[in-house]
């Protein structure tokens, strides 16, 4: 972890989120409070209809606030045109666990990557400084990009589908990534490498990740910090060690045992 451990980049204060009116009222989201730091690797846990998607999606700026708000590096967010949305989104992106859903199946990689390239002010490099971008970020997910040249989404395997998304993270280079579920659609060999990959972004870029899970021990092997959500509020909150070692909330002991004892943090450096 860097210098910067304790800096916060984004945080909210009584973040909620009603659907419906007052007949079919639905609390997805019920004023949380939370505060995530540059470079840190957070969990949010809970059953599906916790609220942790809404909550995301909250984050995302995809979903509206009911109440509450949410503050990125010290500032109120403002997404209130689309100038200032994309601004933000330069800065905060997400892999999601359907990579089929991800994609516009009409657009080719080489256009999803030159996209990227653009967001990110490479509109007017020169082609072939864009190519040698575009292939040192399929290198880094292990995808050769002369193979995936004038390819569309629909043509890849689910796998490398998850791998392309993470080569526009490479690209865009956020200062915050949103995972959600990101490796509950492929097998476990494929699960460890793309964690792999993600934990490395981080570390080369100080990039804050937040993952949202119901795995209780994926959020133990990756994270410094894990939020145990239950019907849209955060029961329980702290180091990885303390919440899920030394749990106070009966919620977080259930979800504990629904998994394997665990005895120590896998170290994901050694997965190939």
């Amino acid at each position: 972890m860097s210098s910067e451990k304790n800096v916060s980049c984004l945080s909210g204060k009584g973040l909620t989120k009603i659907f419906g009116n007052s007949r079919t009222r639905t609390v997805a989201v019920d004023h949380v409070d939370f505060d995530f730091s540059k470079g840190e690797v957070i969990s949010i846990v809970g059953e599906s209809g916790s609220g942790k998607t809404t909550f995301s999606k909250m984050i995302l700026g995809l979903t509206s606030i009911s109440e509450g708000e949410i503050y990125f590096d010290g500032k109120i967010r403002d997404i209130s045109s689309r100038k200032k949305r994309e601004n933000y989104w330069k800065e905060i992106q997400a892999v999601f666990q359907d990579p089929f859903a991800s994609f516009n199946m009409f657009y080719k990689i080489d256009s999803v990557l030159l996209d990227c390239i653009n967001m990110r002010g490479g509109k007017h490099l020169p082609k072939e400084k864009k190519r040698e971008l575009m292939t040192e970020a399929c290198s880094f997910v292990n995808l050769k990009f002369d193979e995936l040249t004038n390819k569309y989404p629909f043509e890849l395997s689910g796998g490398q589908m998850q791998r392309l998304m993470i080569a526009r993270i490479f690209l865009l280079k956020p200062k915050i990534l949103i995972a959600d579920e990101p490796t509950s659609m492929v097998d476990a060999c494929s699960r460890a490498t793309i964690l792999d990959m993600l934990l490395k972004l981080r570390s080369e870029n100080n990039m804050t990740i937040v993952f949202i899970t119901h795995d209780i021990g994926l959020a133990y092997y990756v994270s410094d910090t894990v939020y145990i959500m239950e019907h849209g509020k955060f029961v329980e909150h702290g180091n990885a060690d303390d919440v899920i070692l030394k749990p106070k909330e009966k919620y977080t002991k259930r979800l504990i045992s629904d998994v394997p004892k665990i005895y120590e943090k896998w170290d994901l450096s050694t997965v190939g």
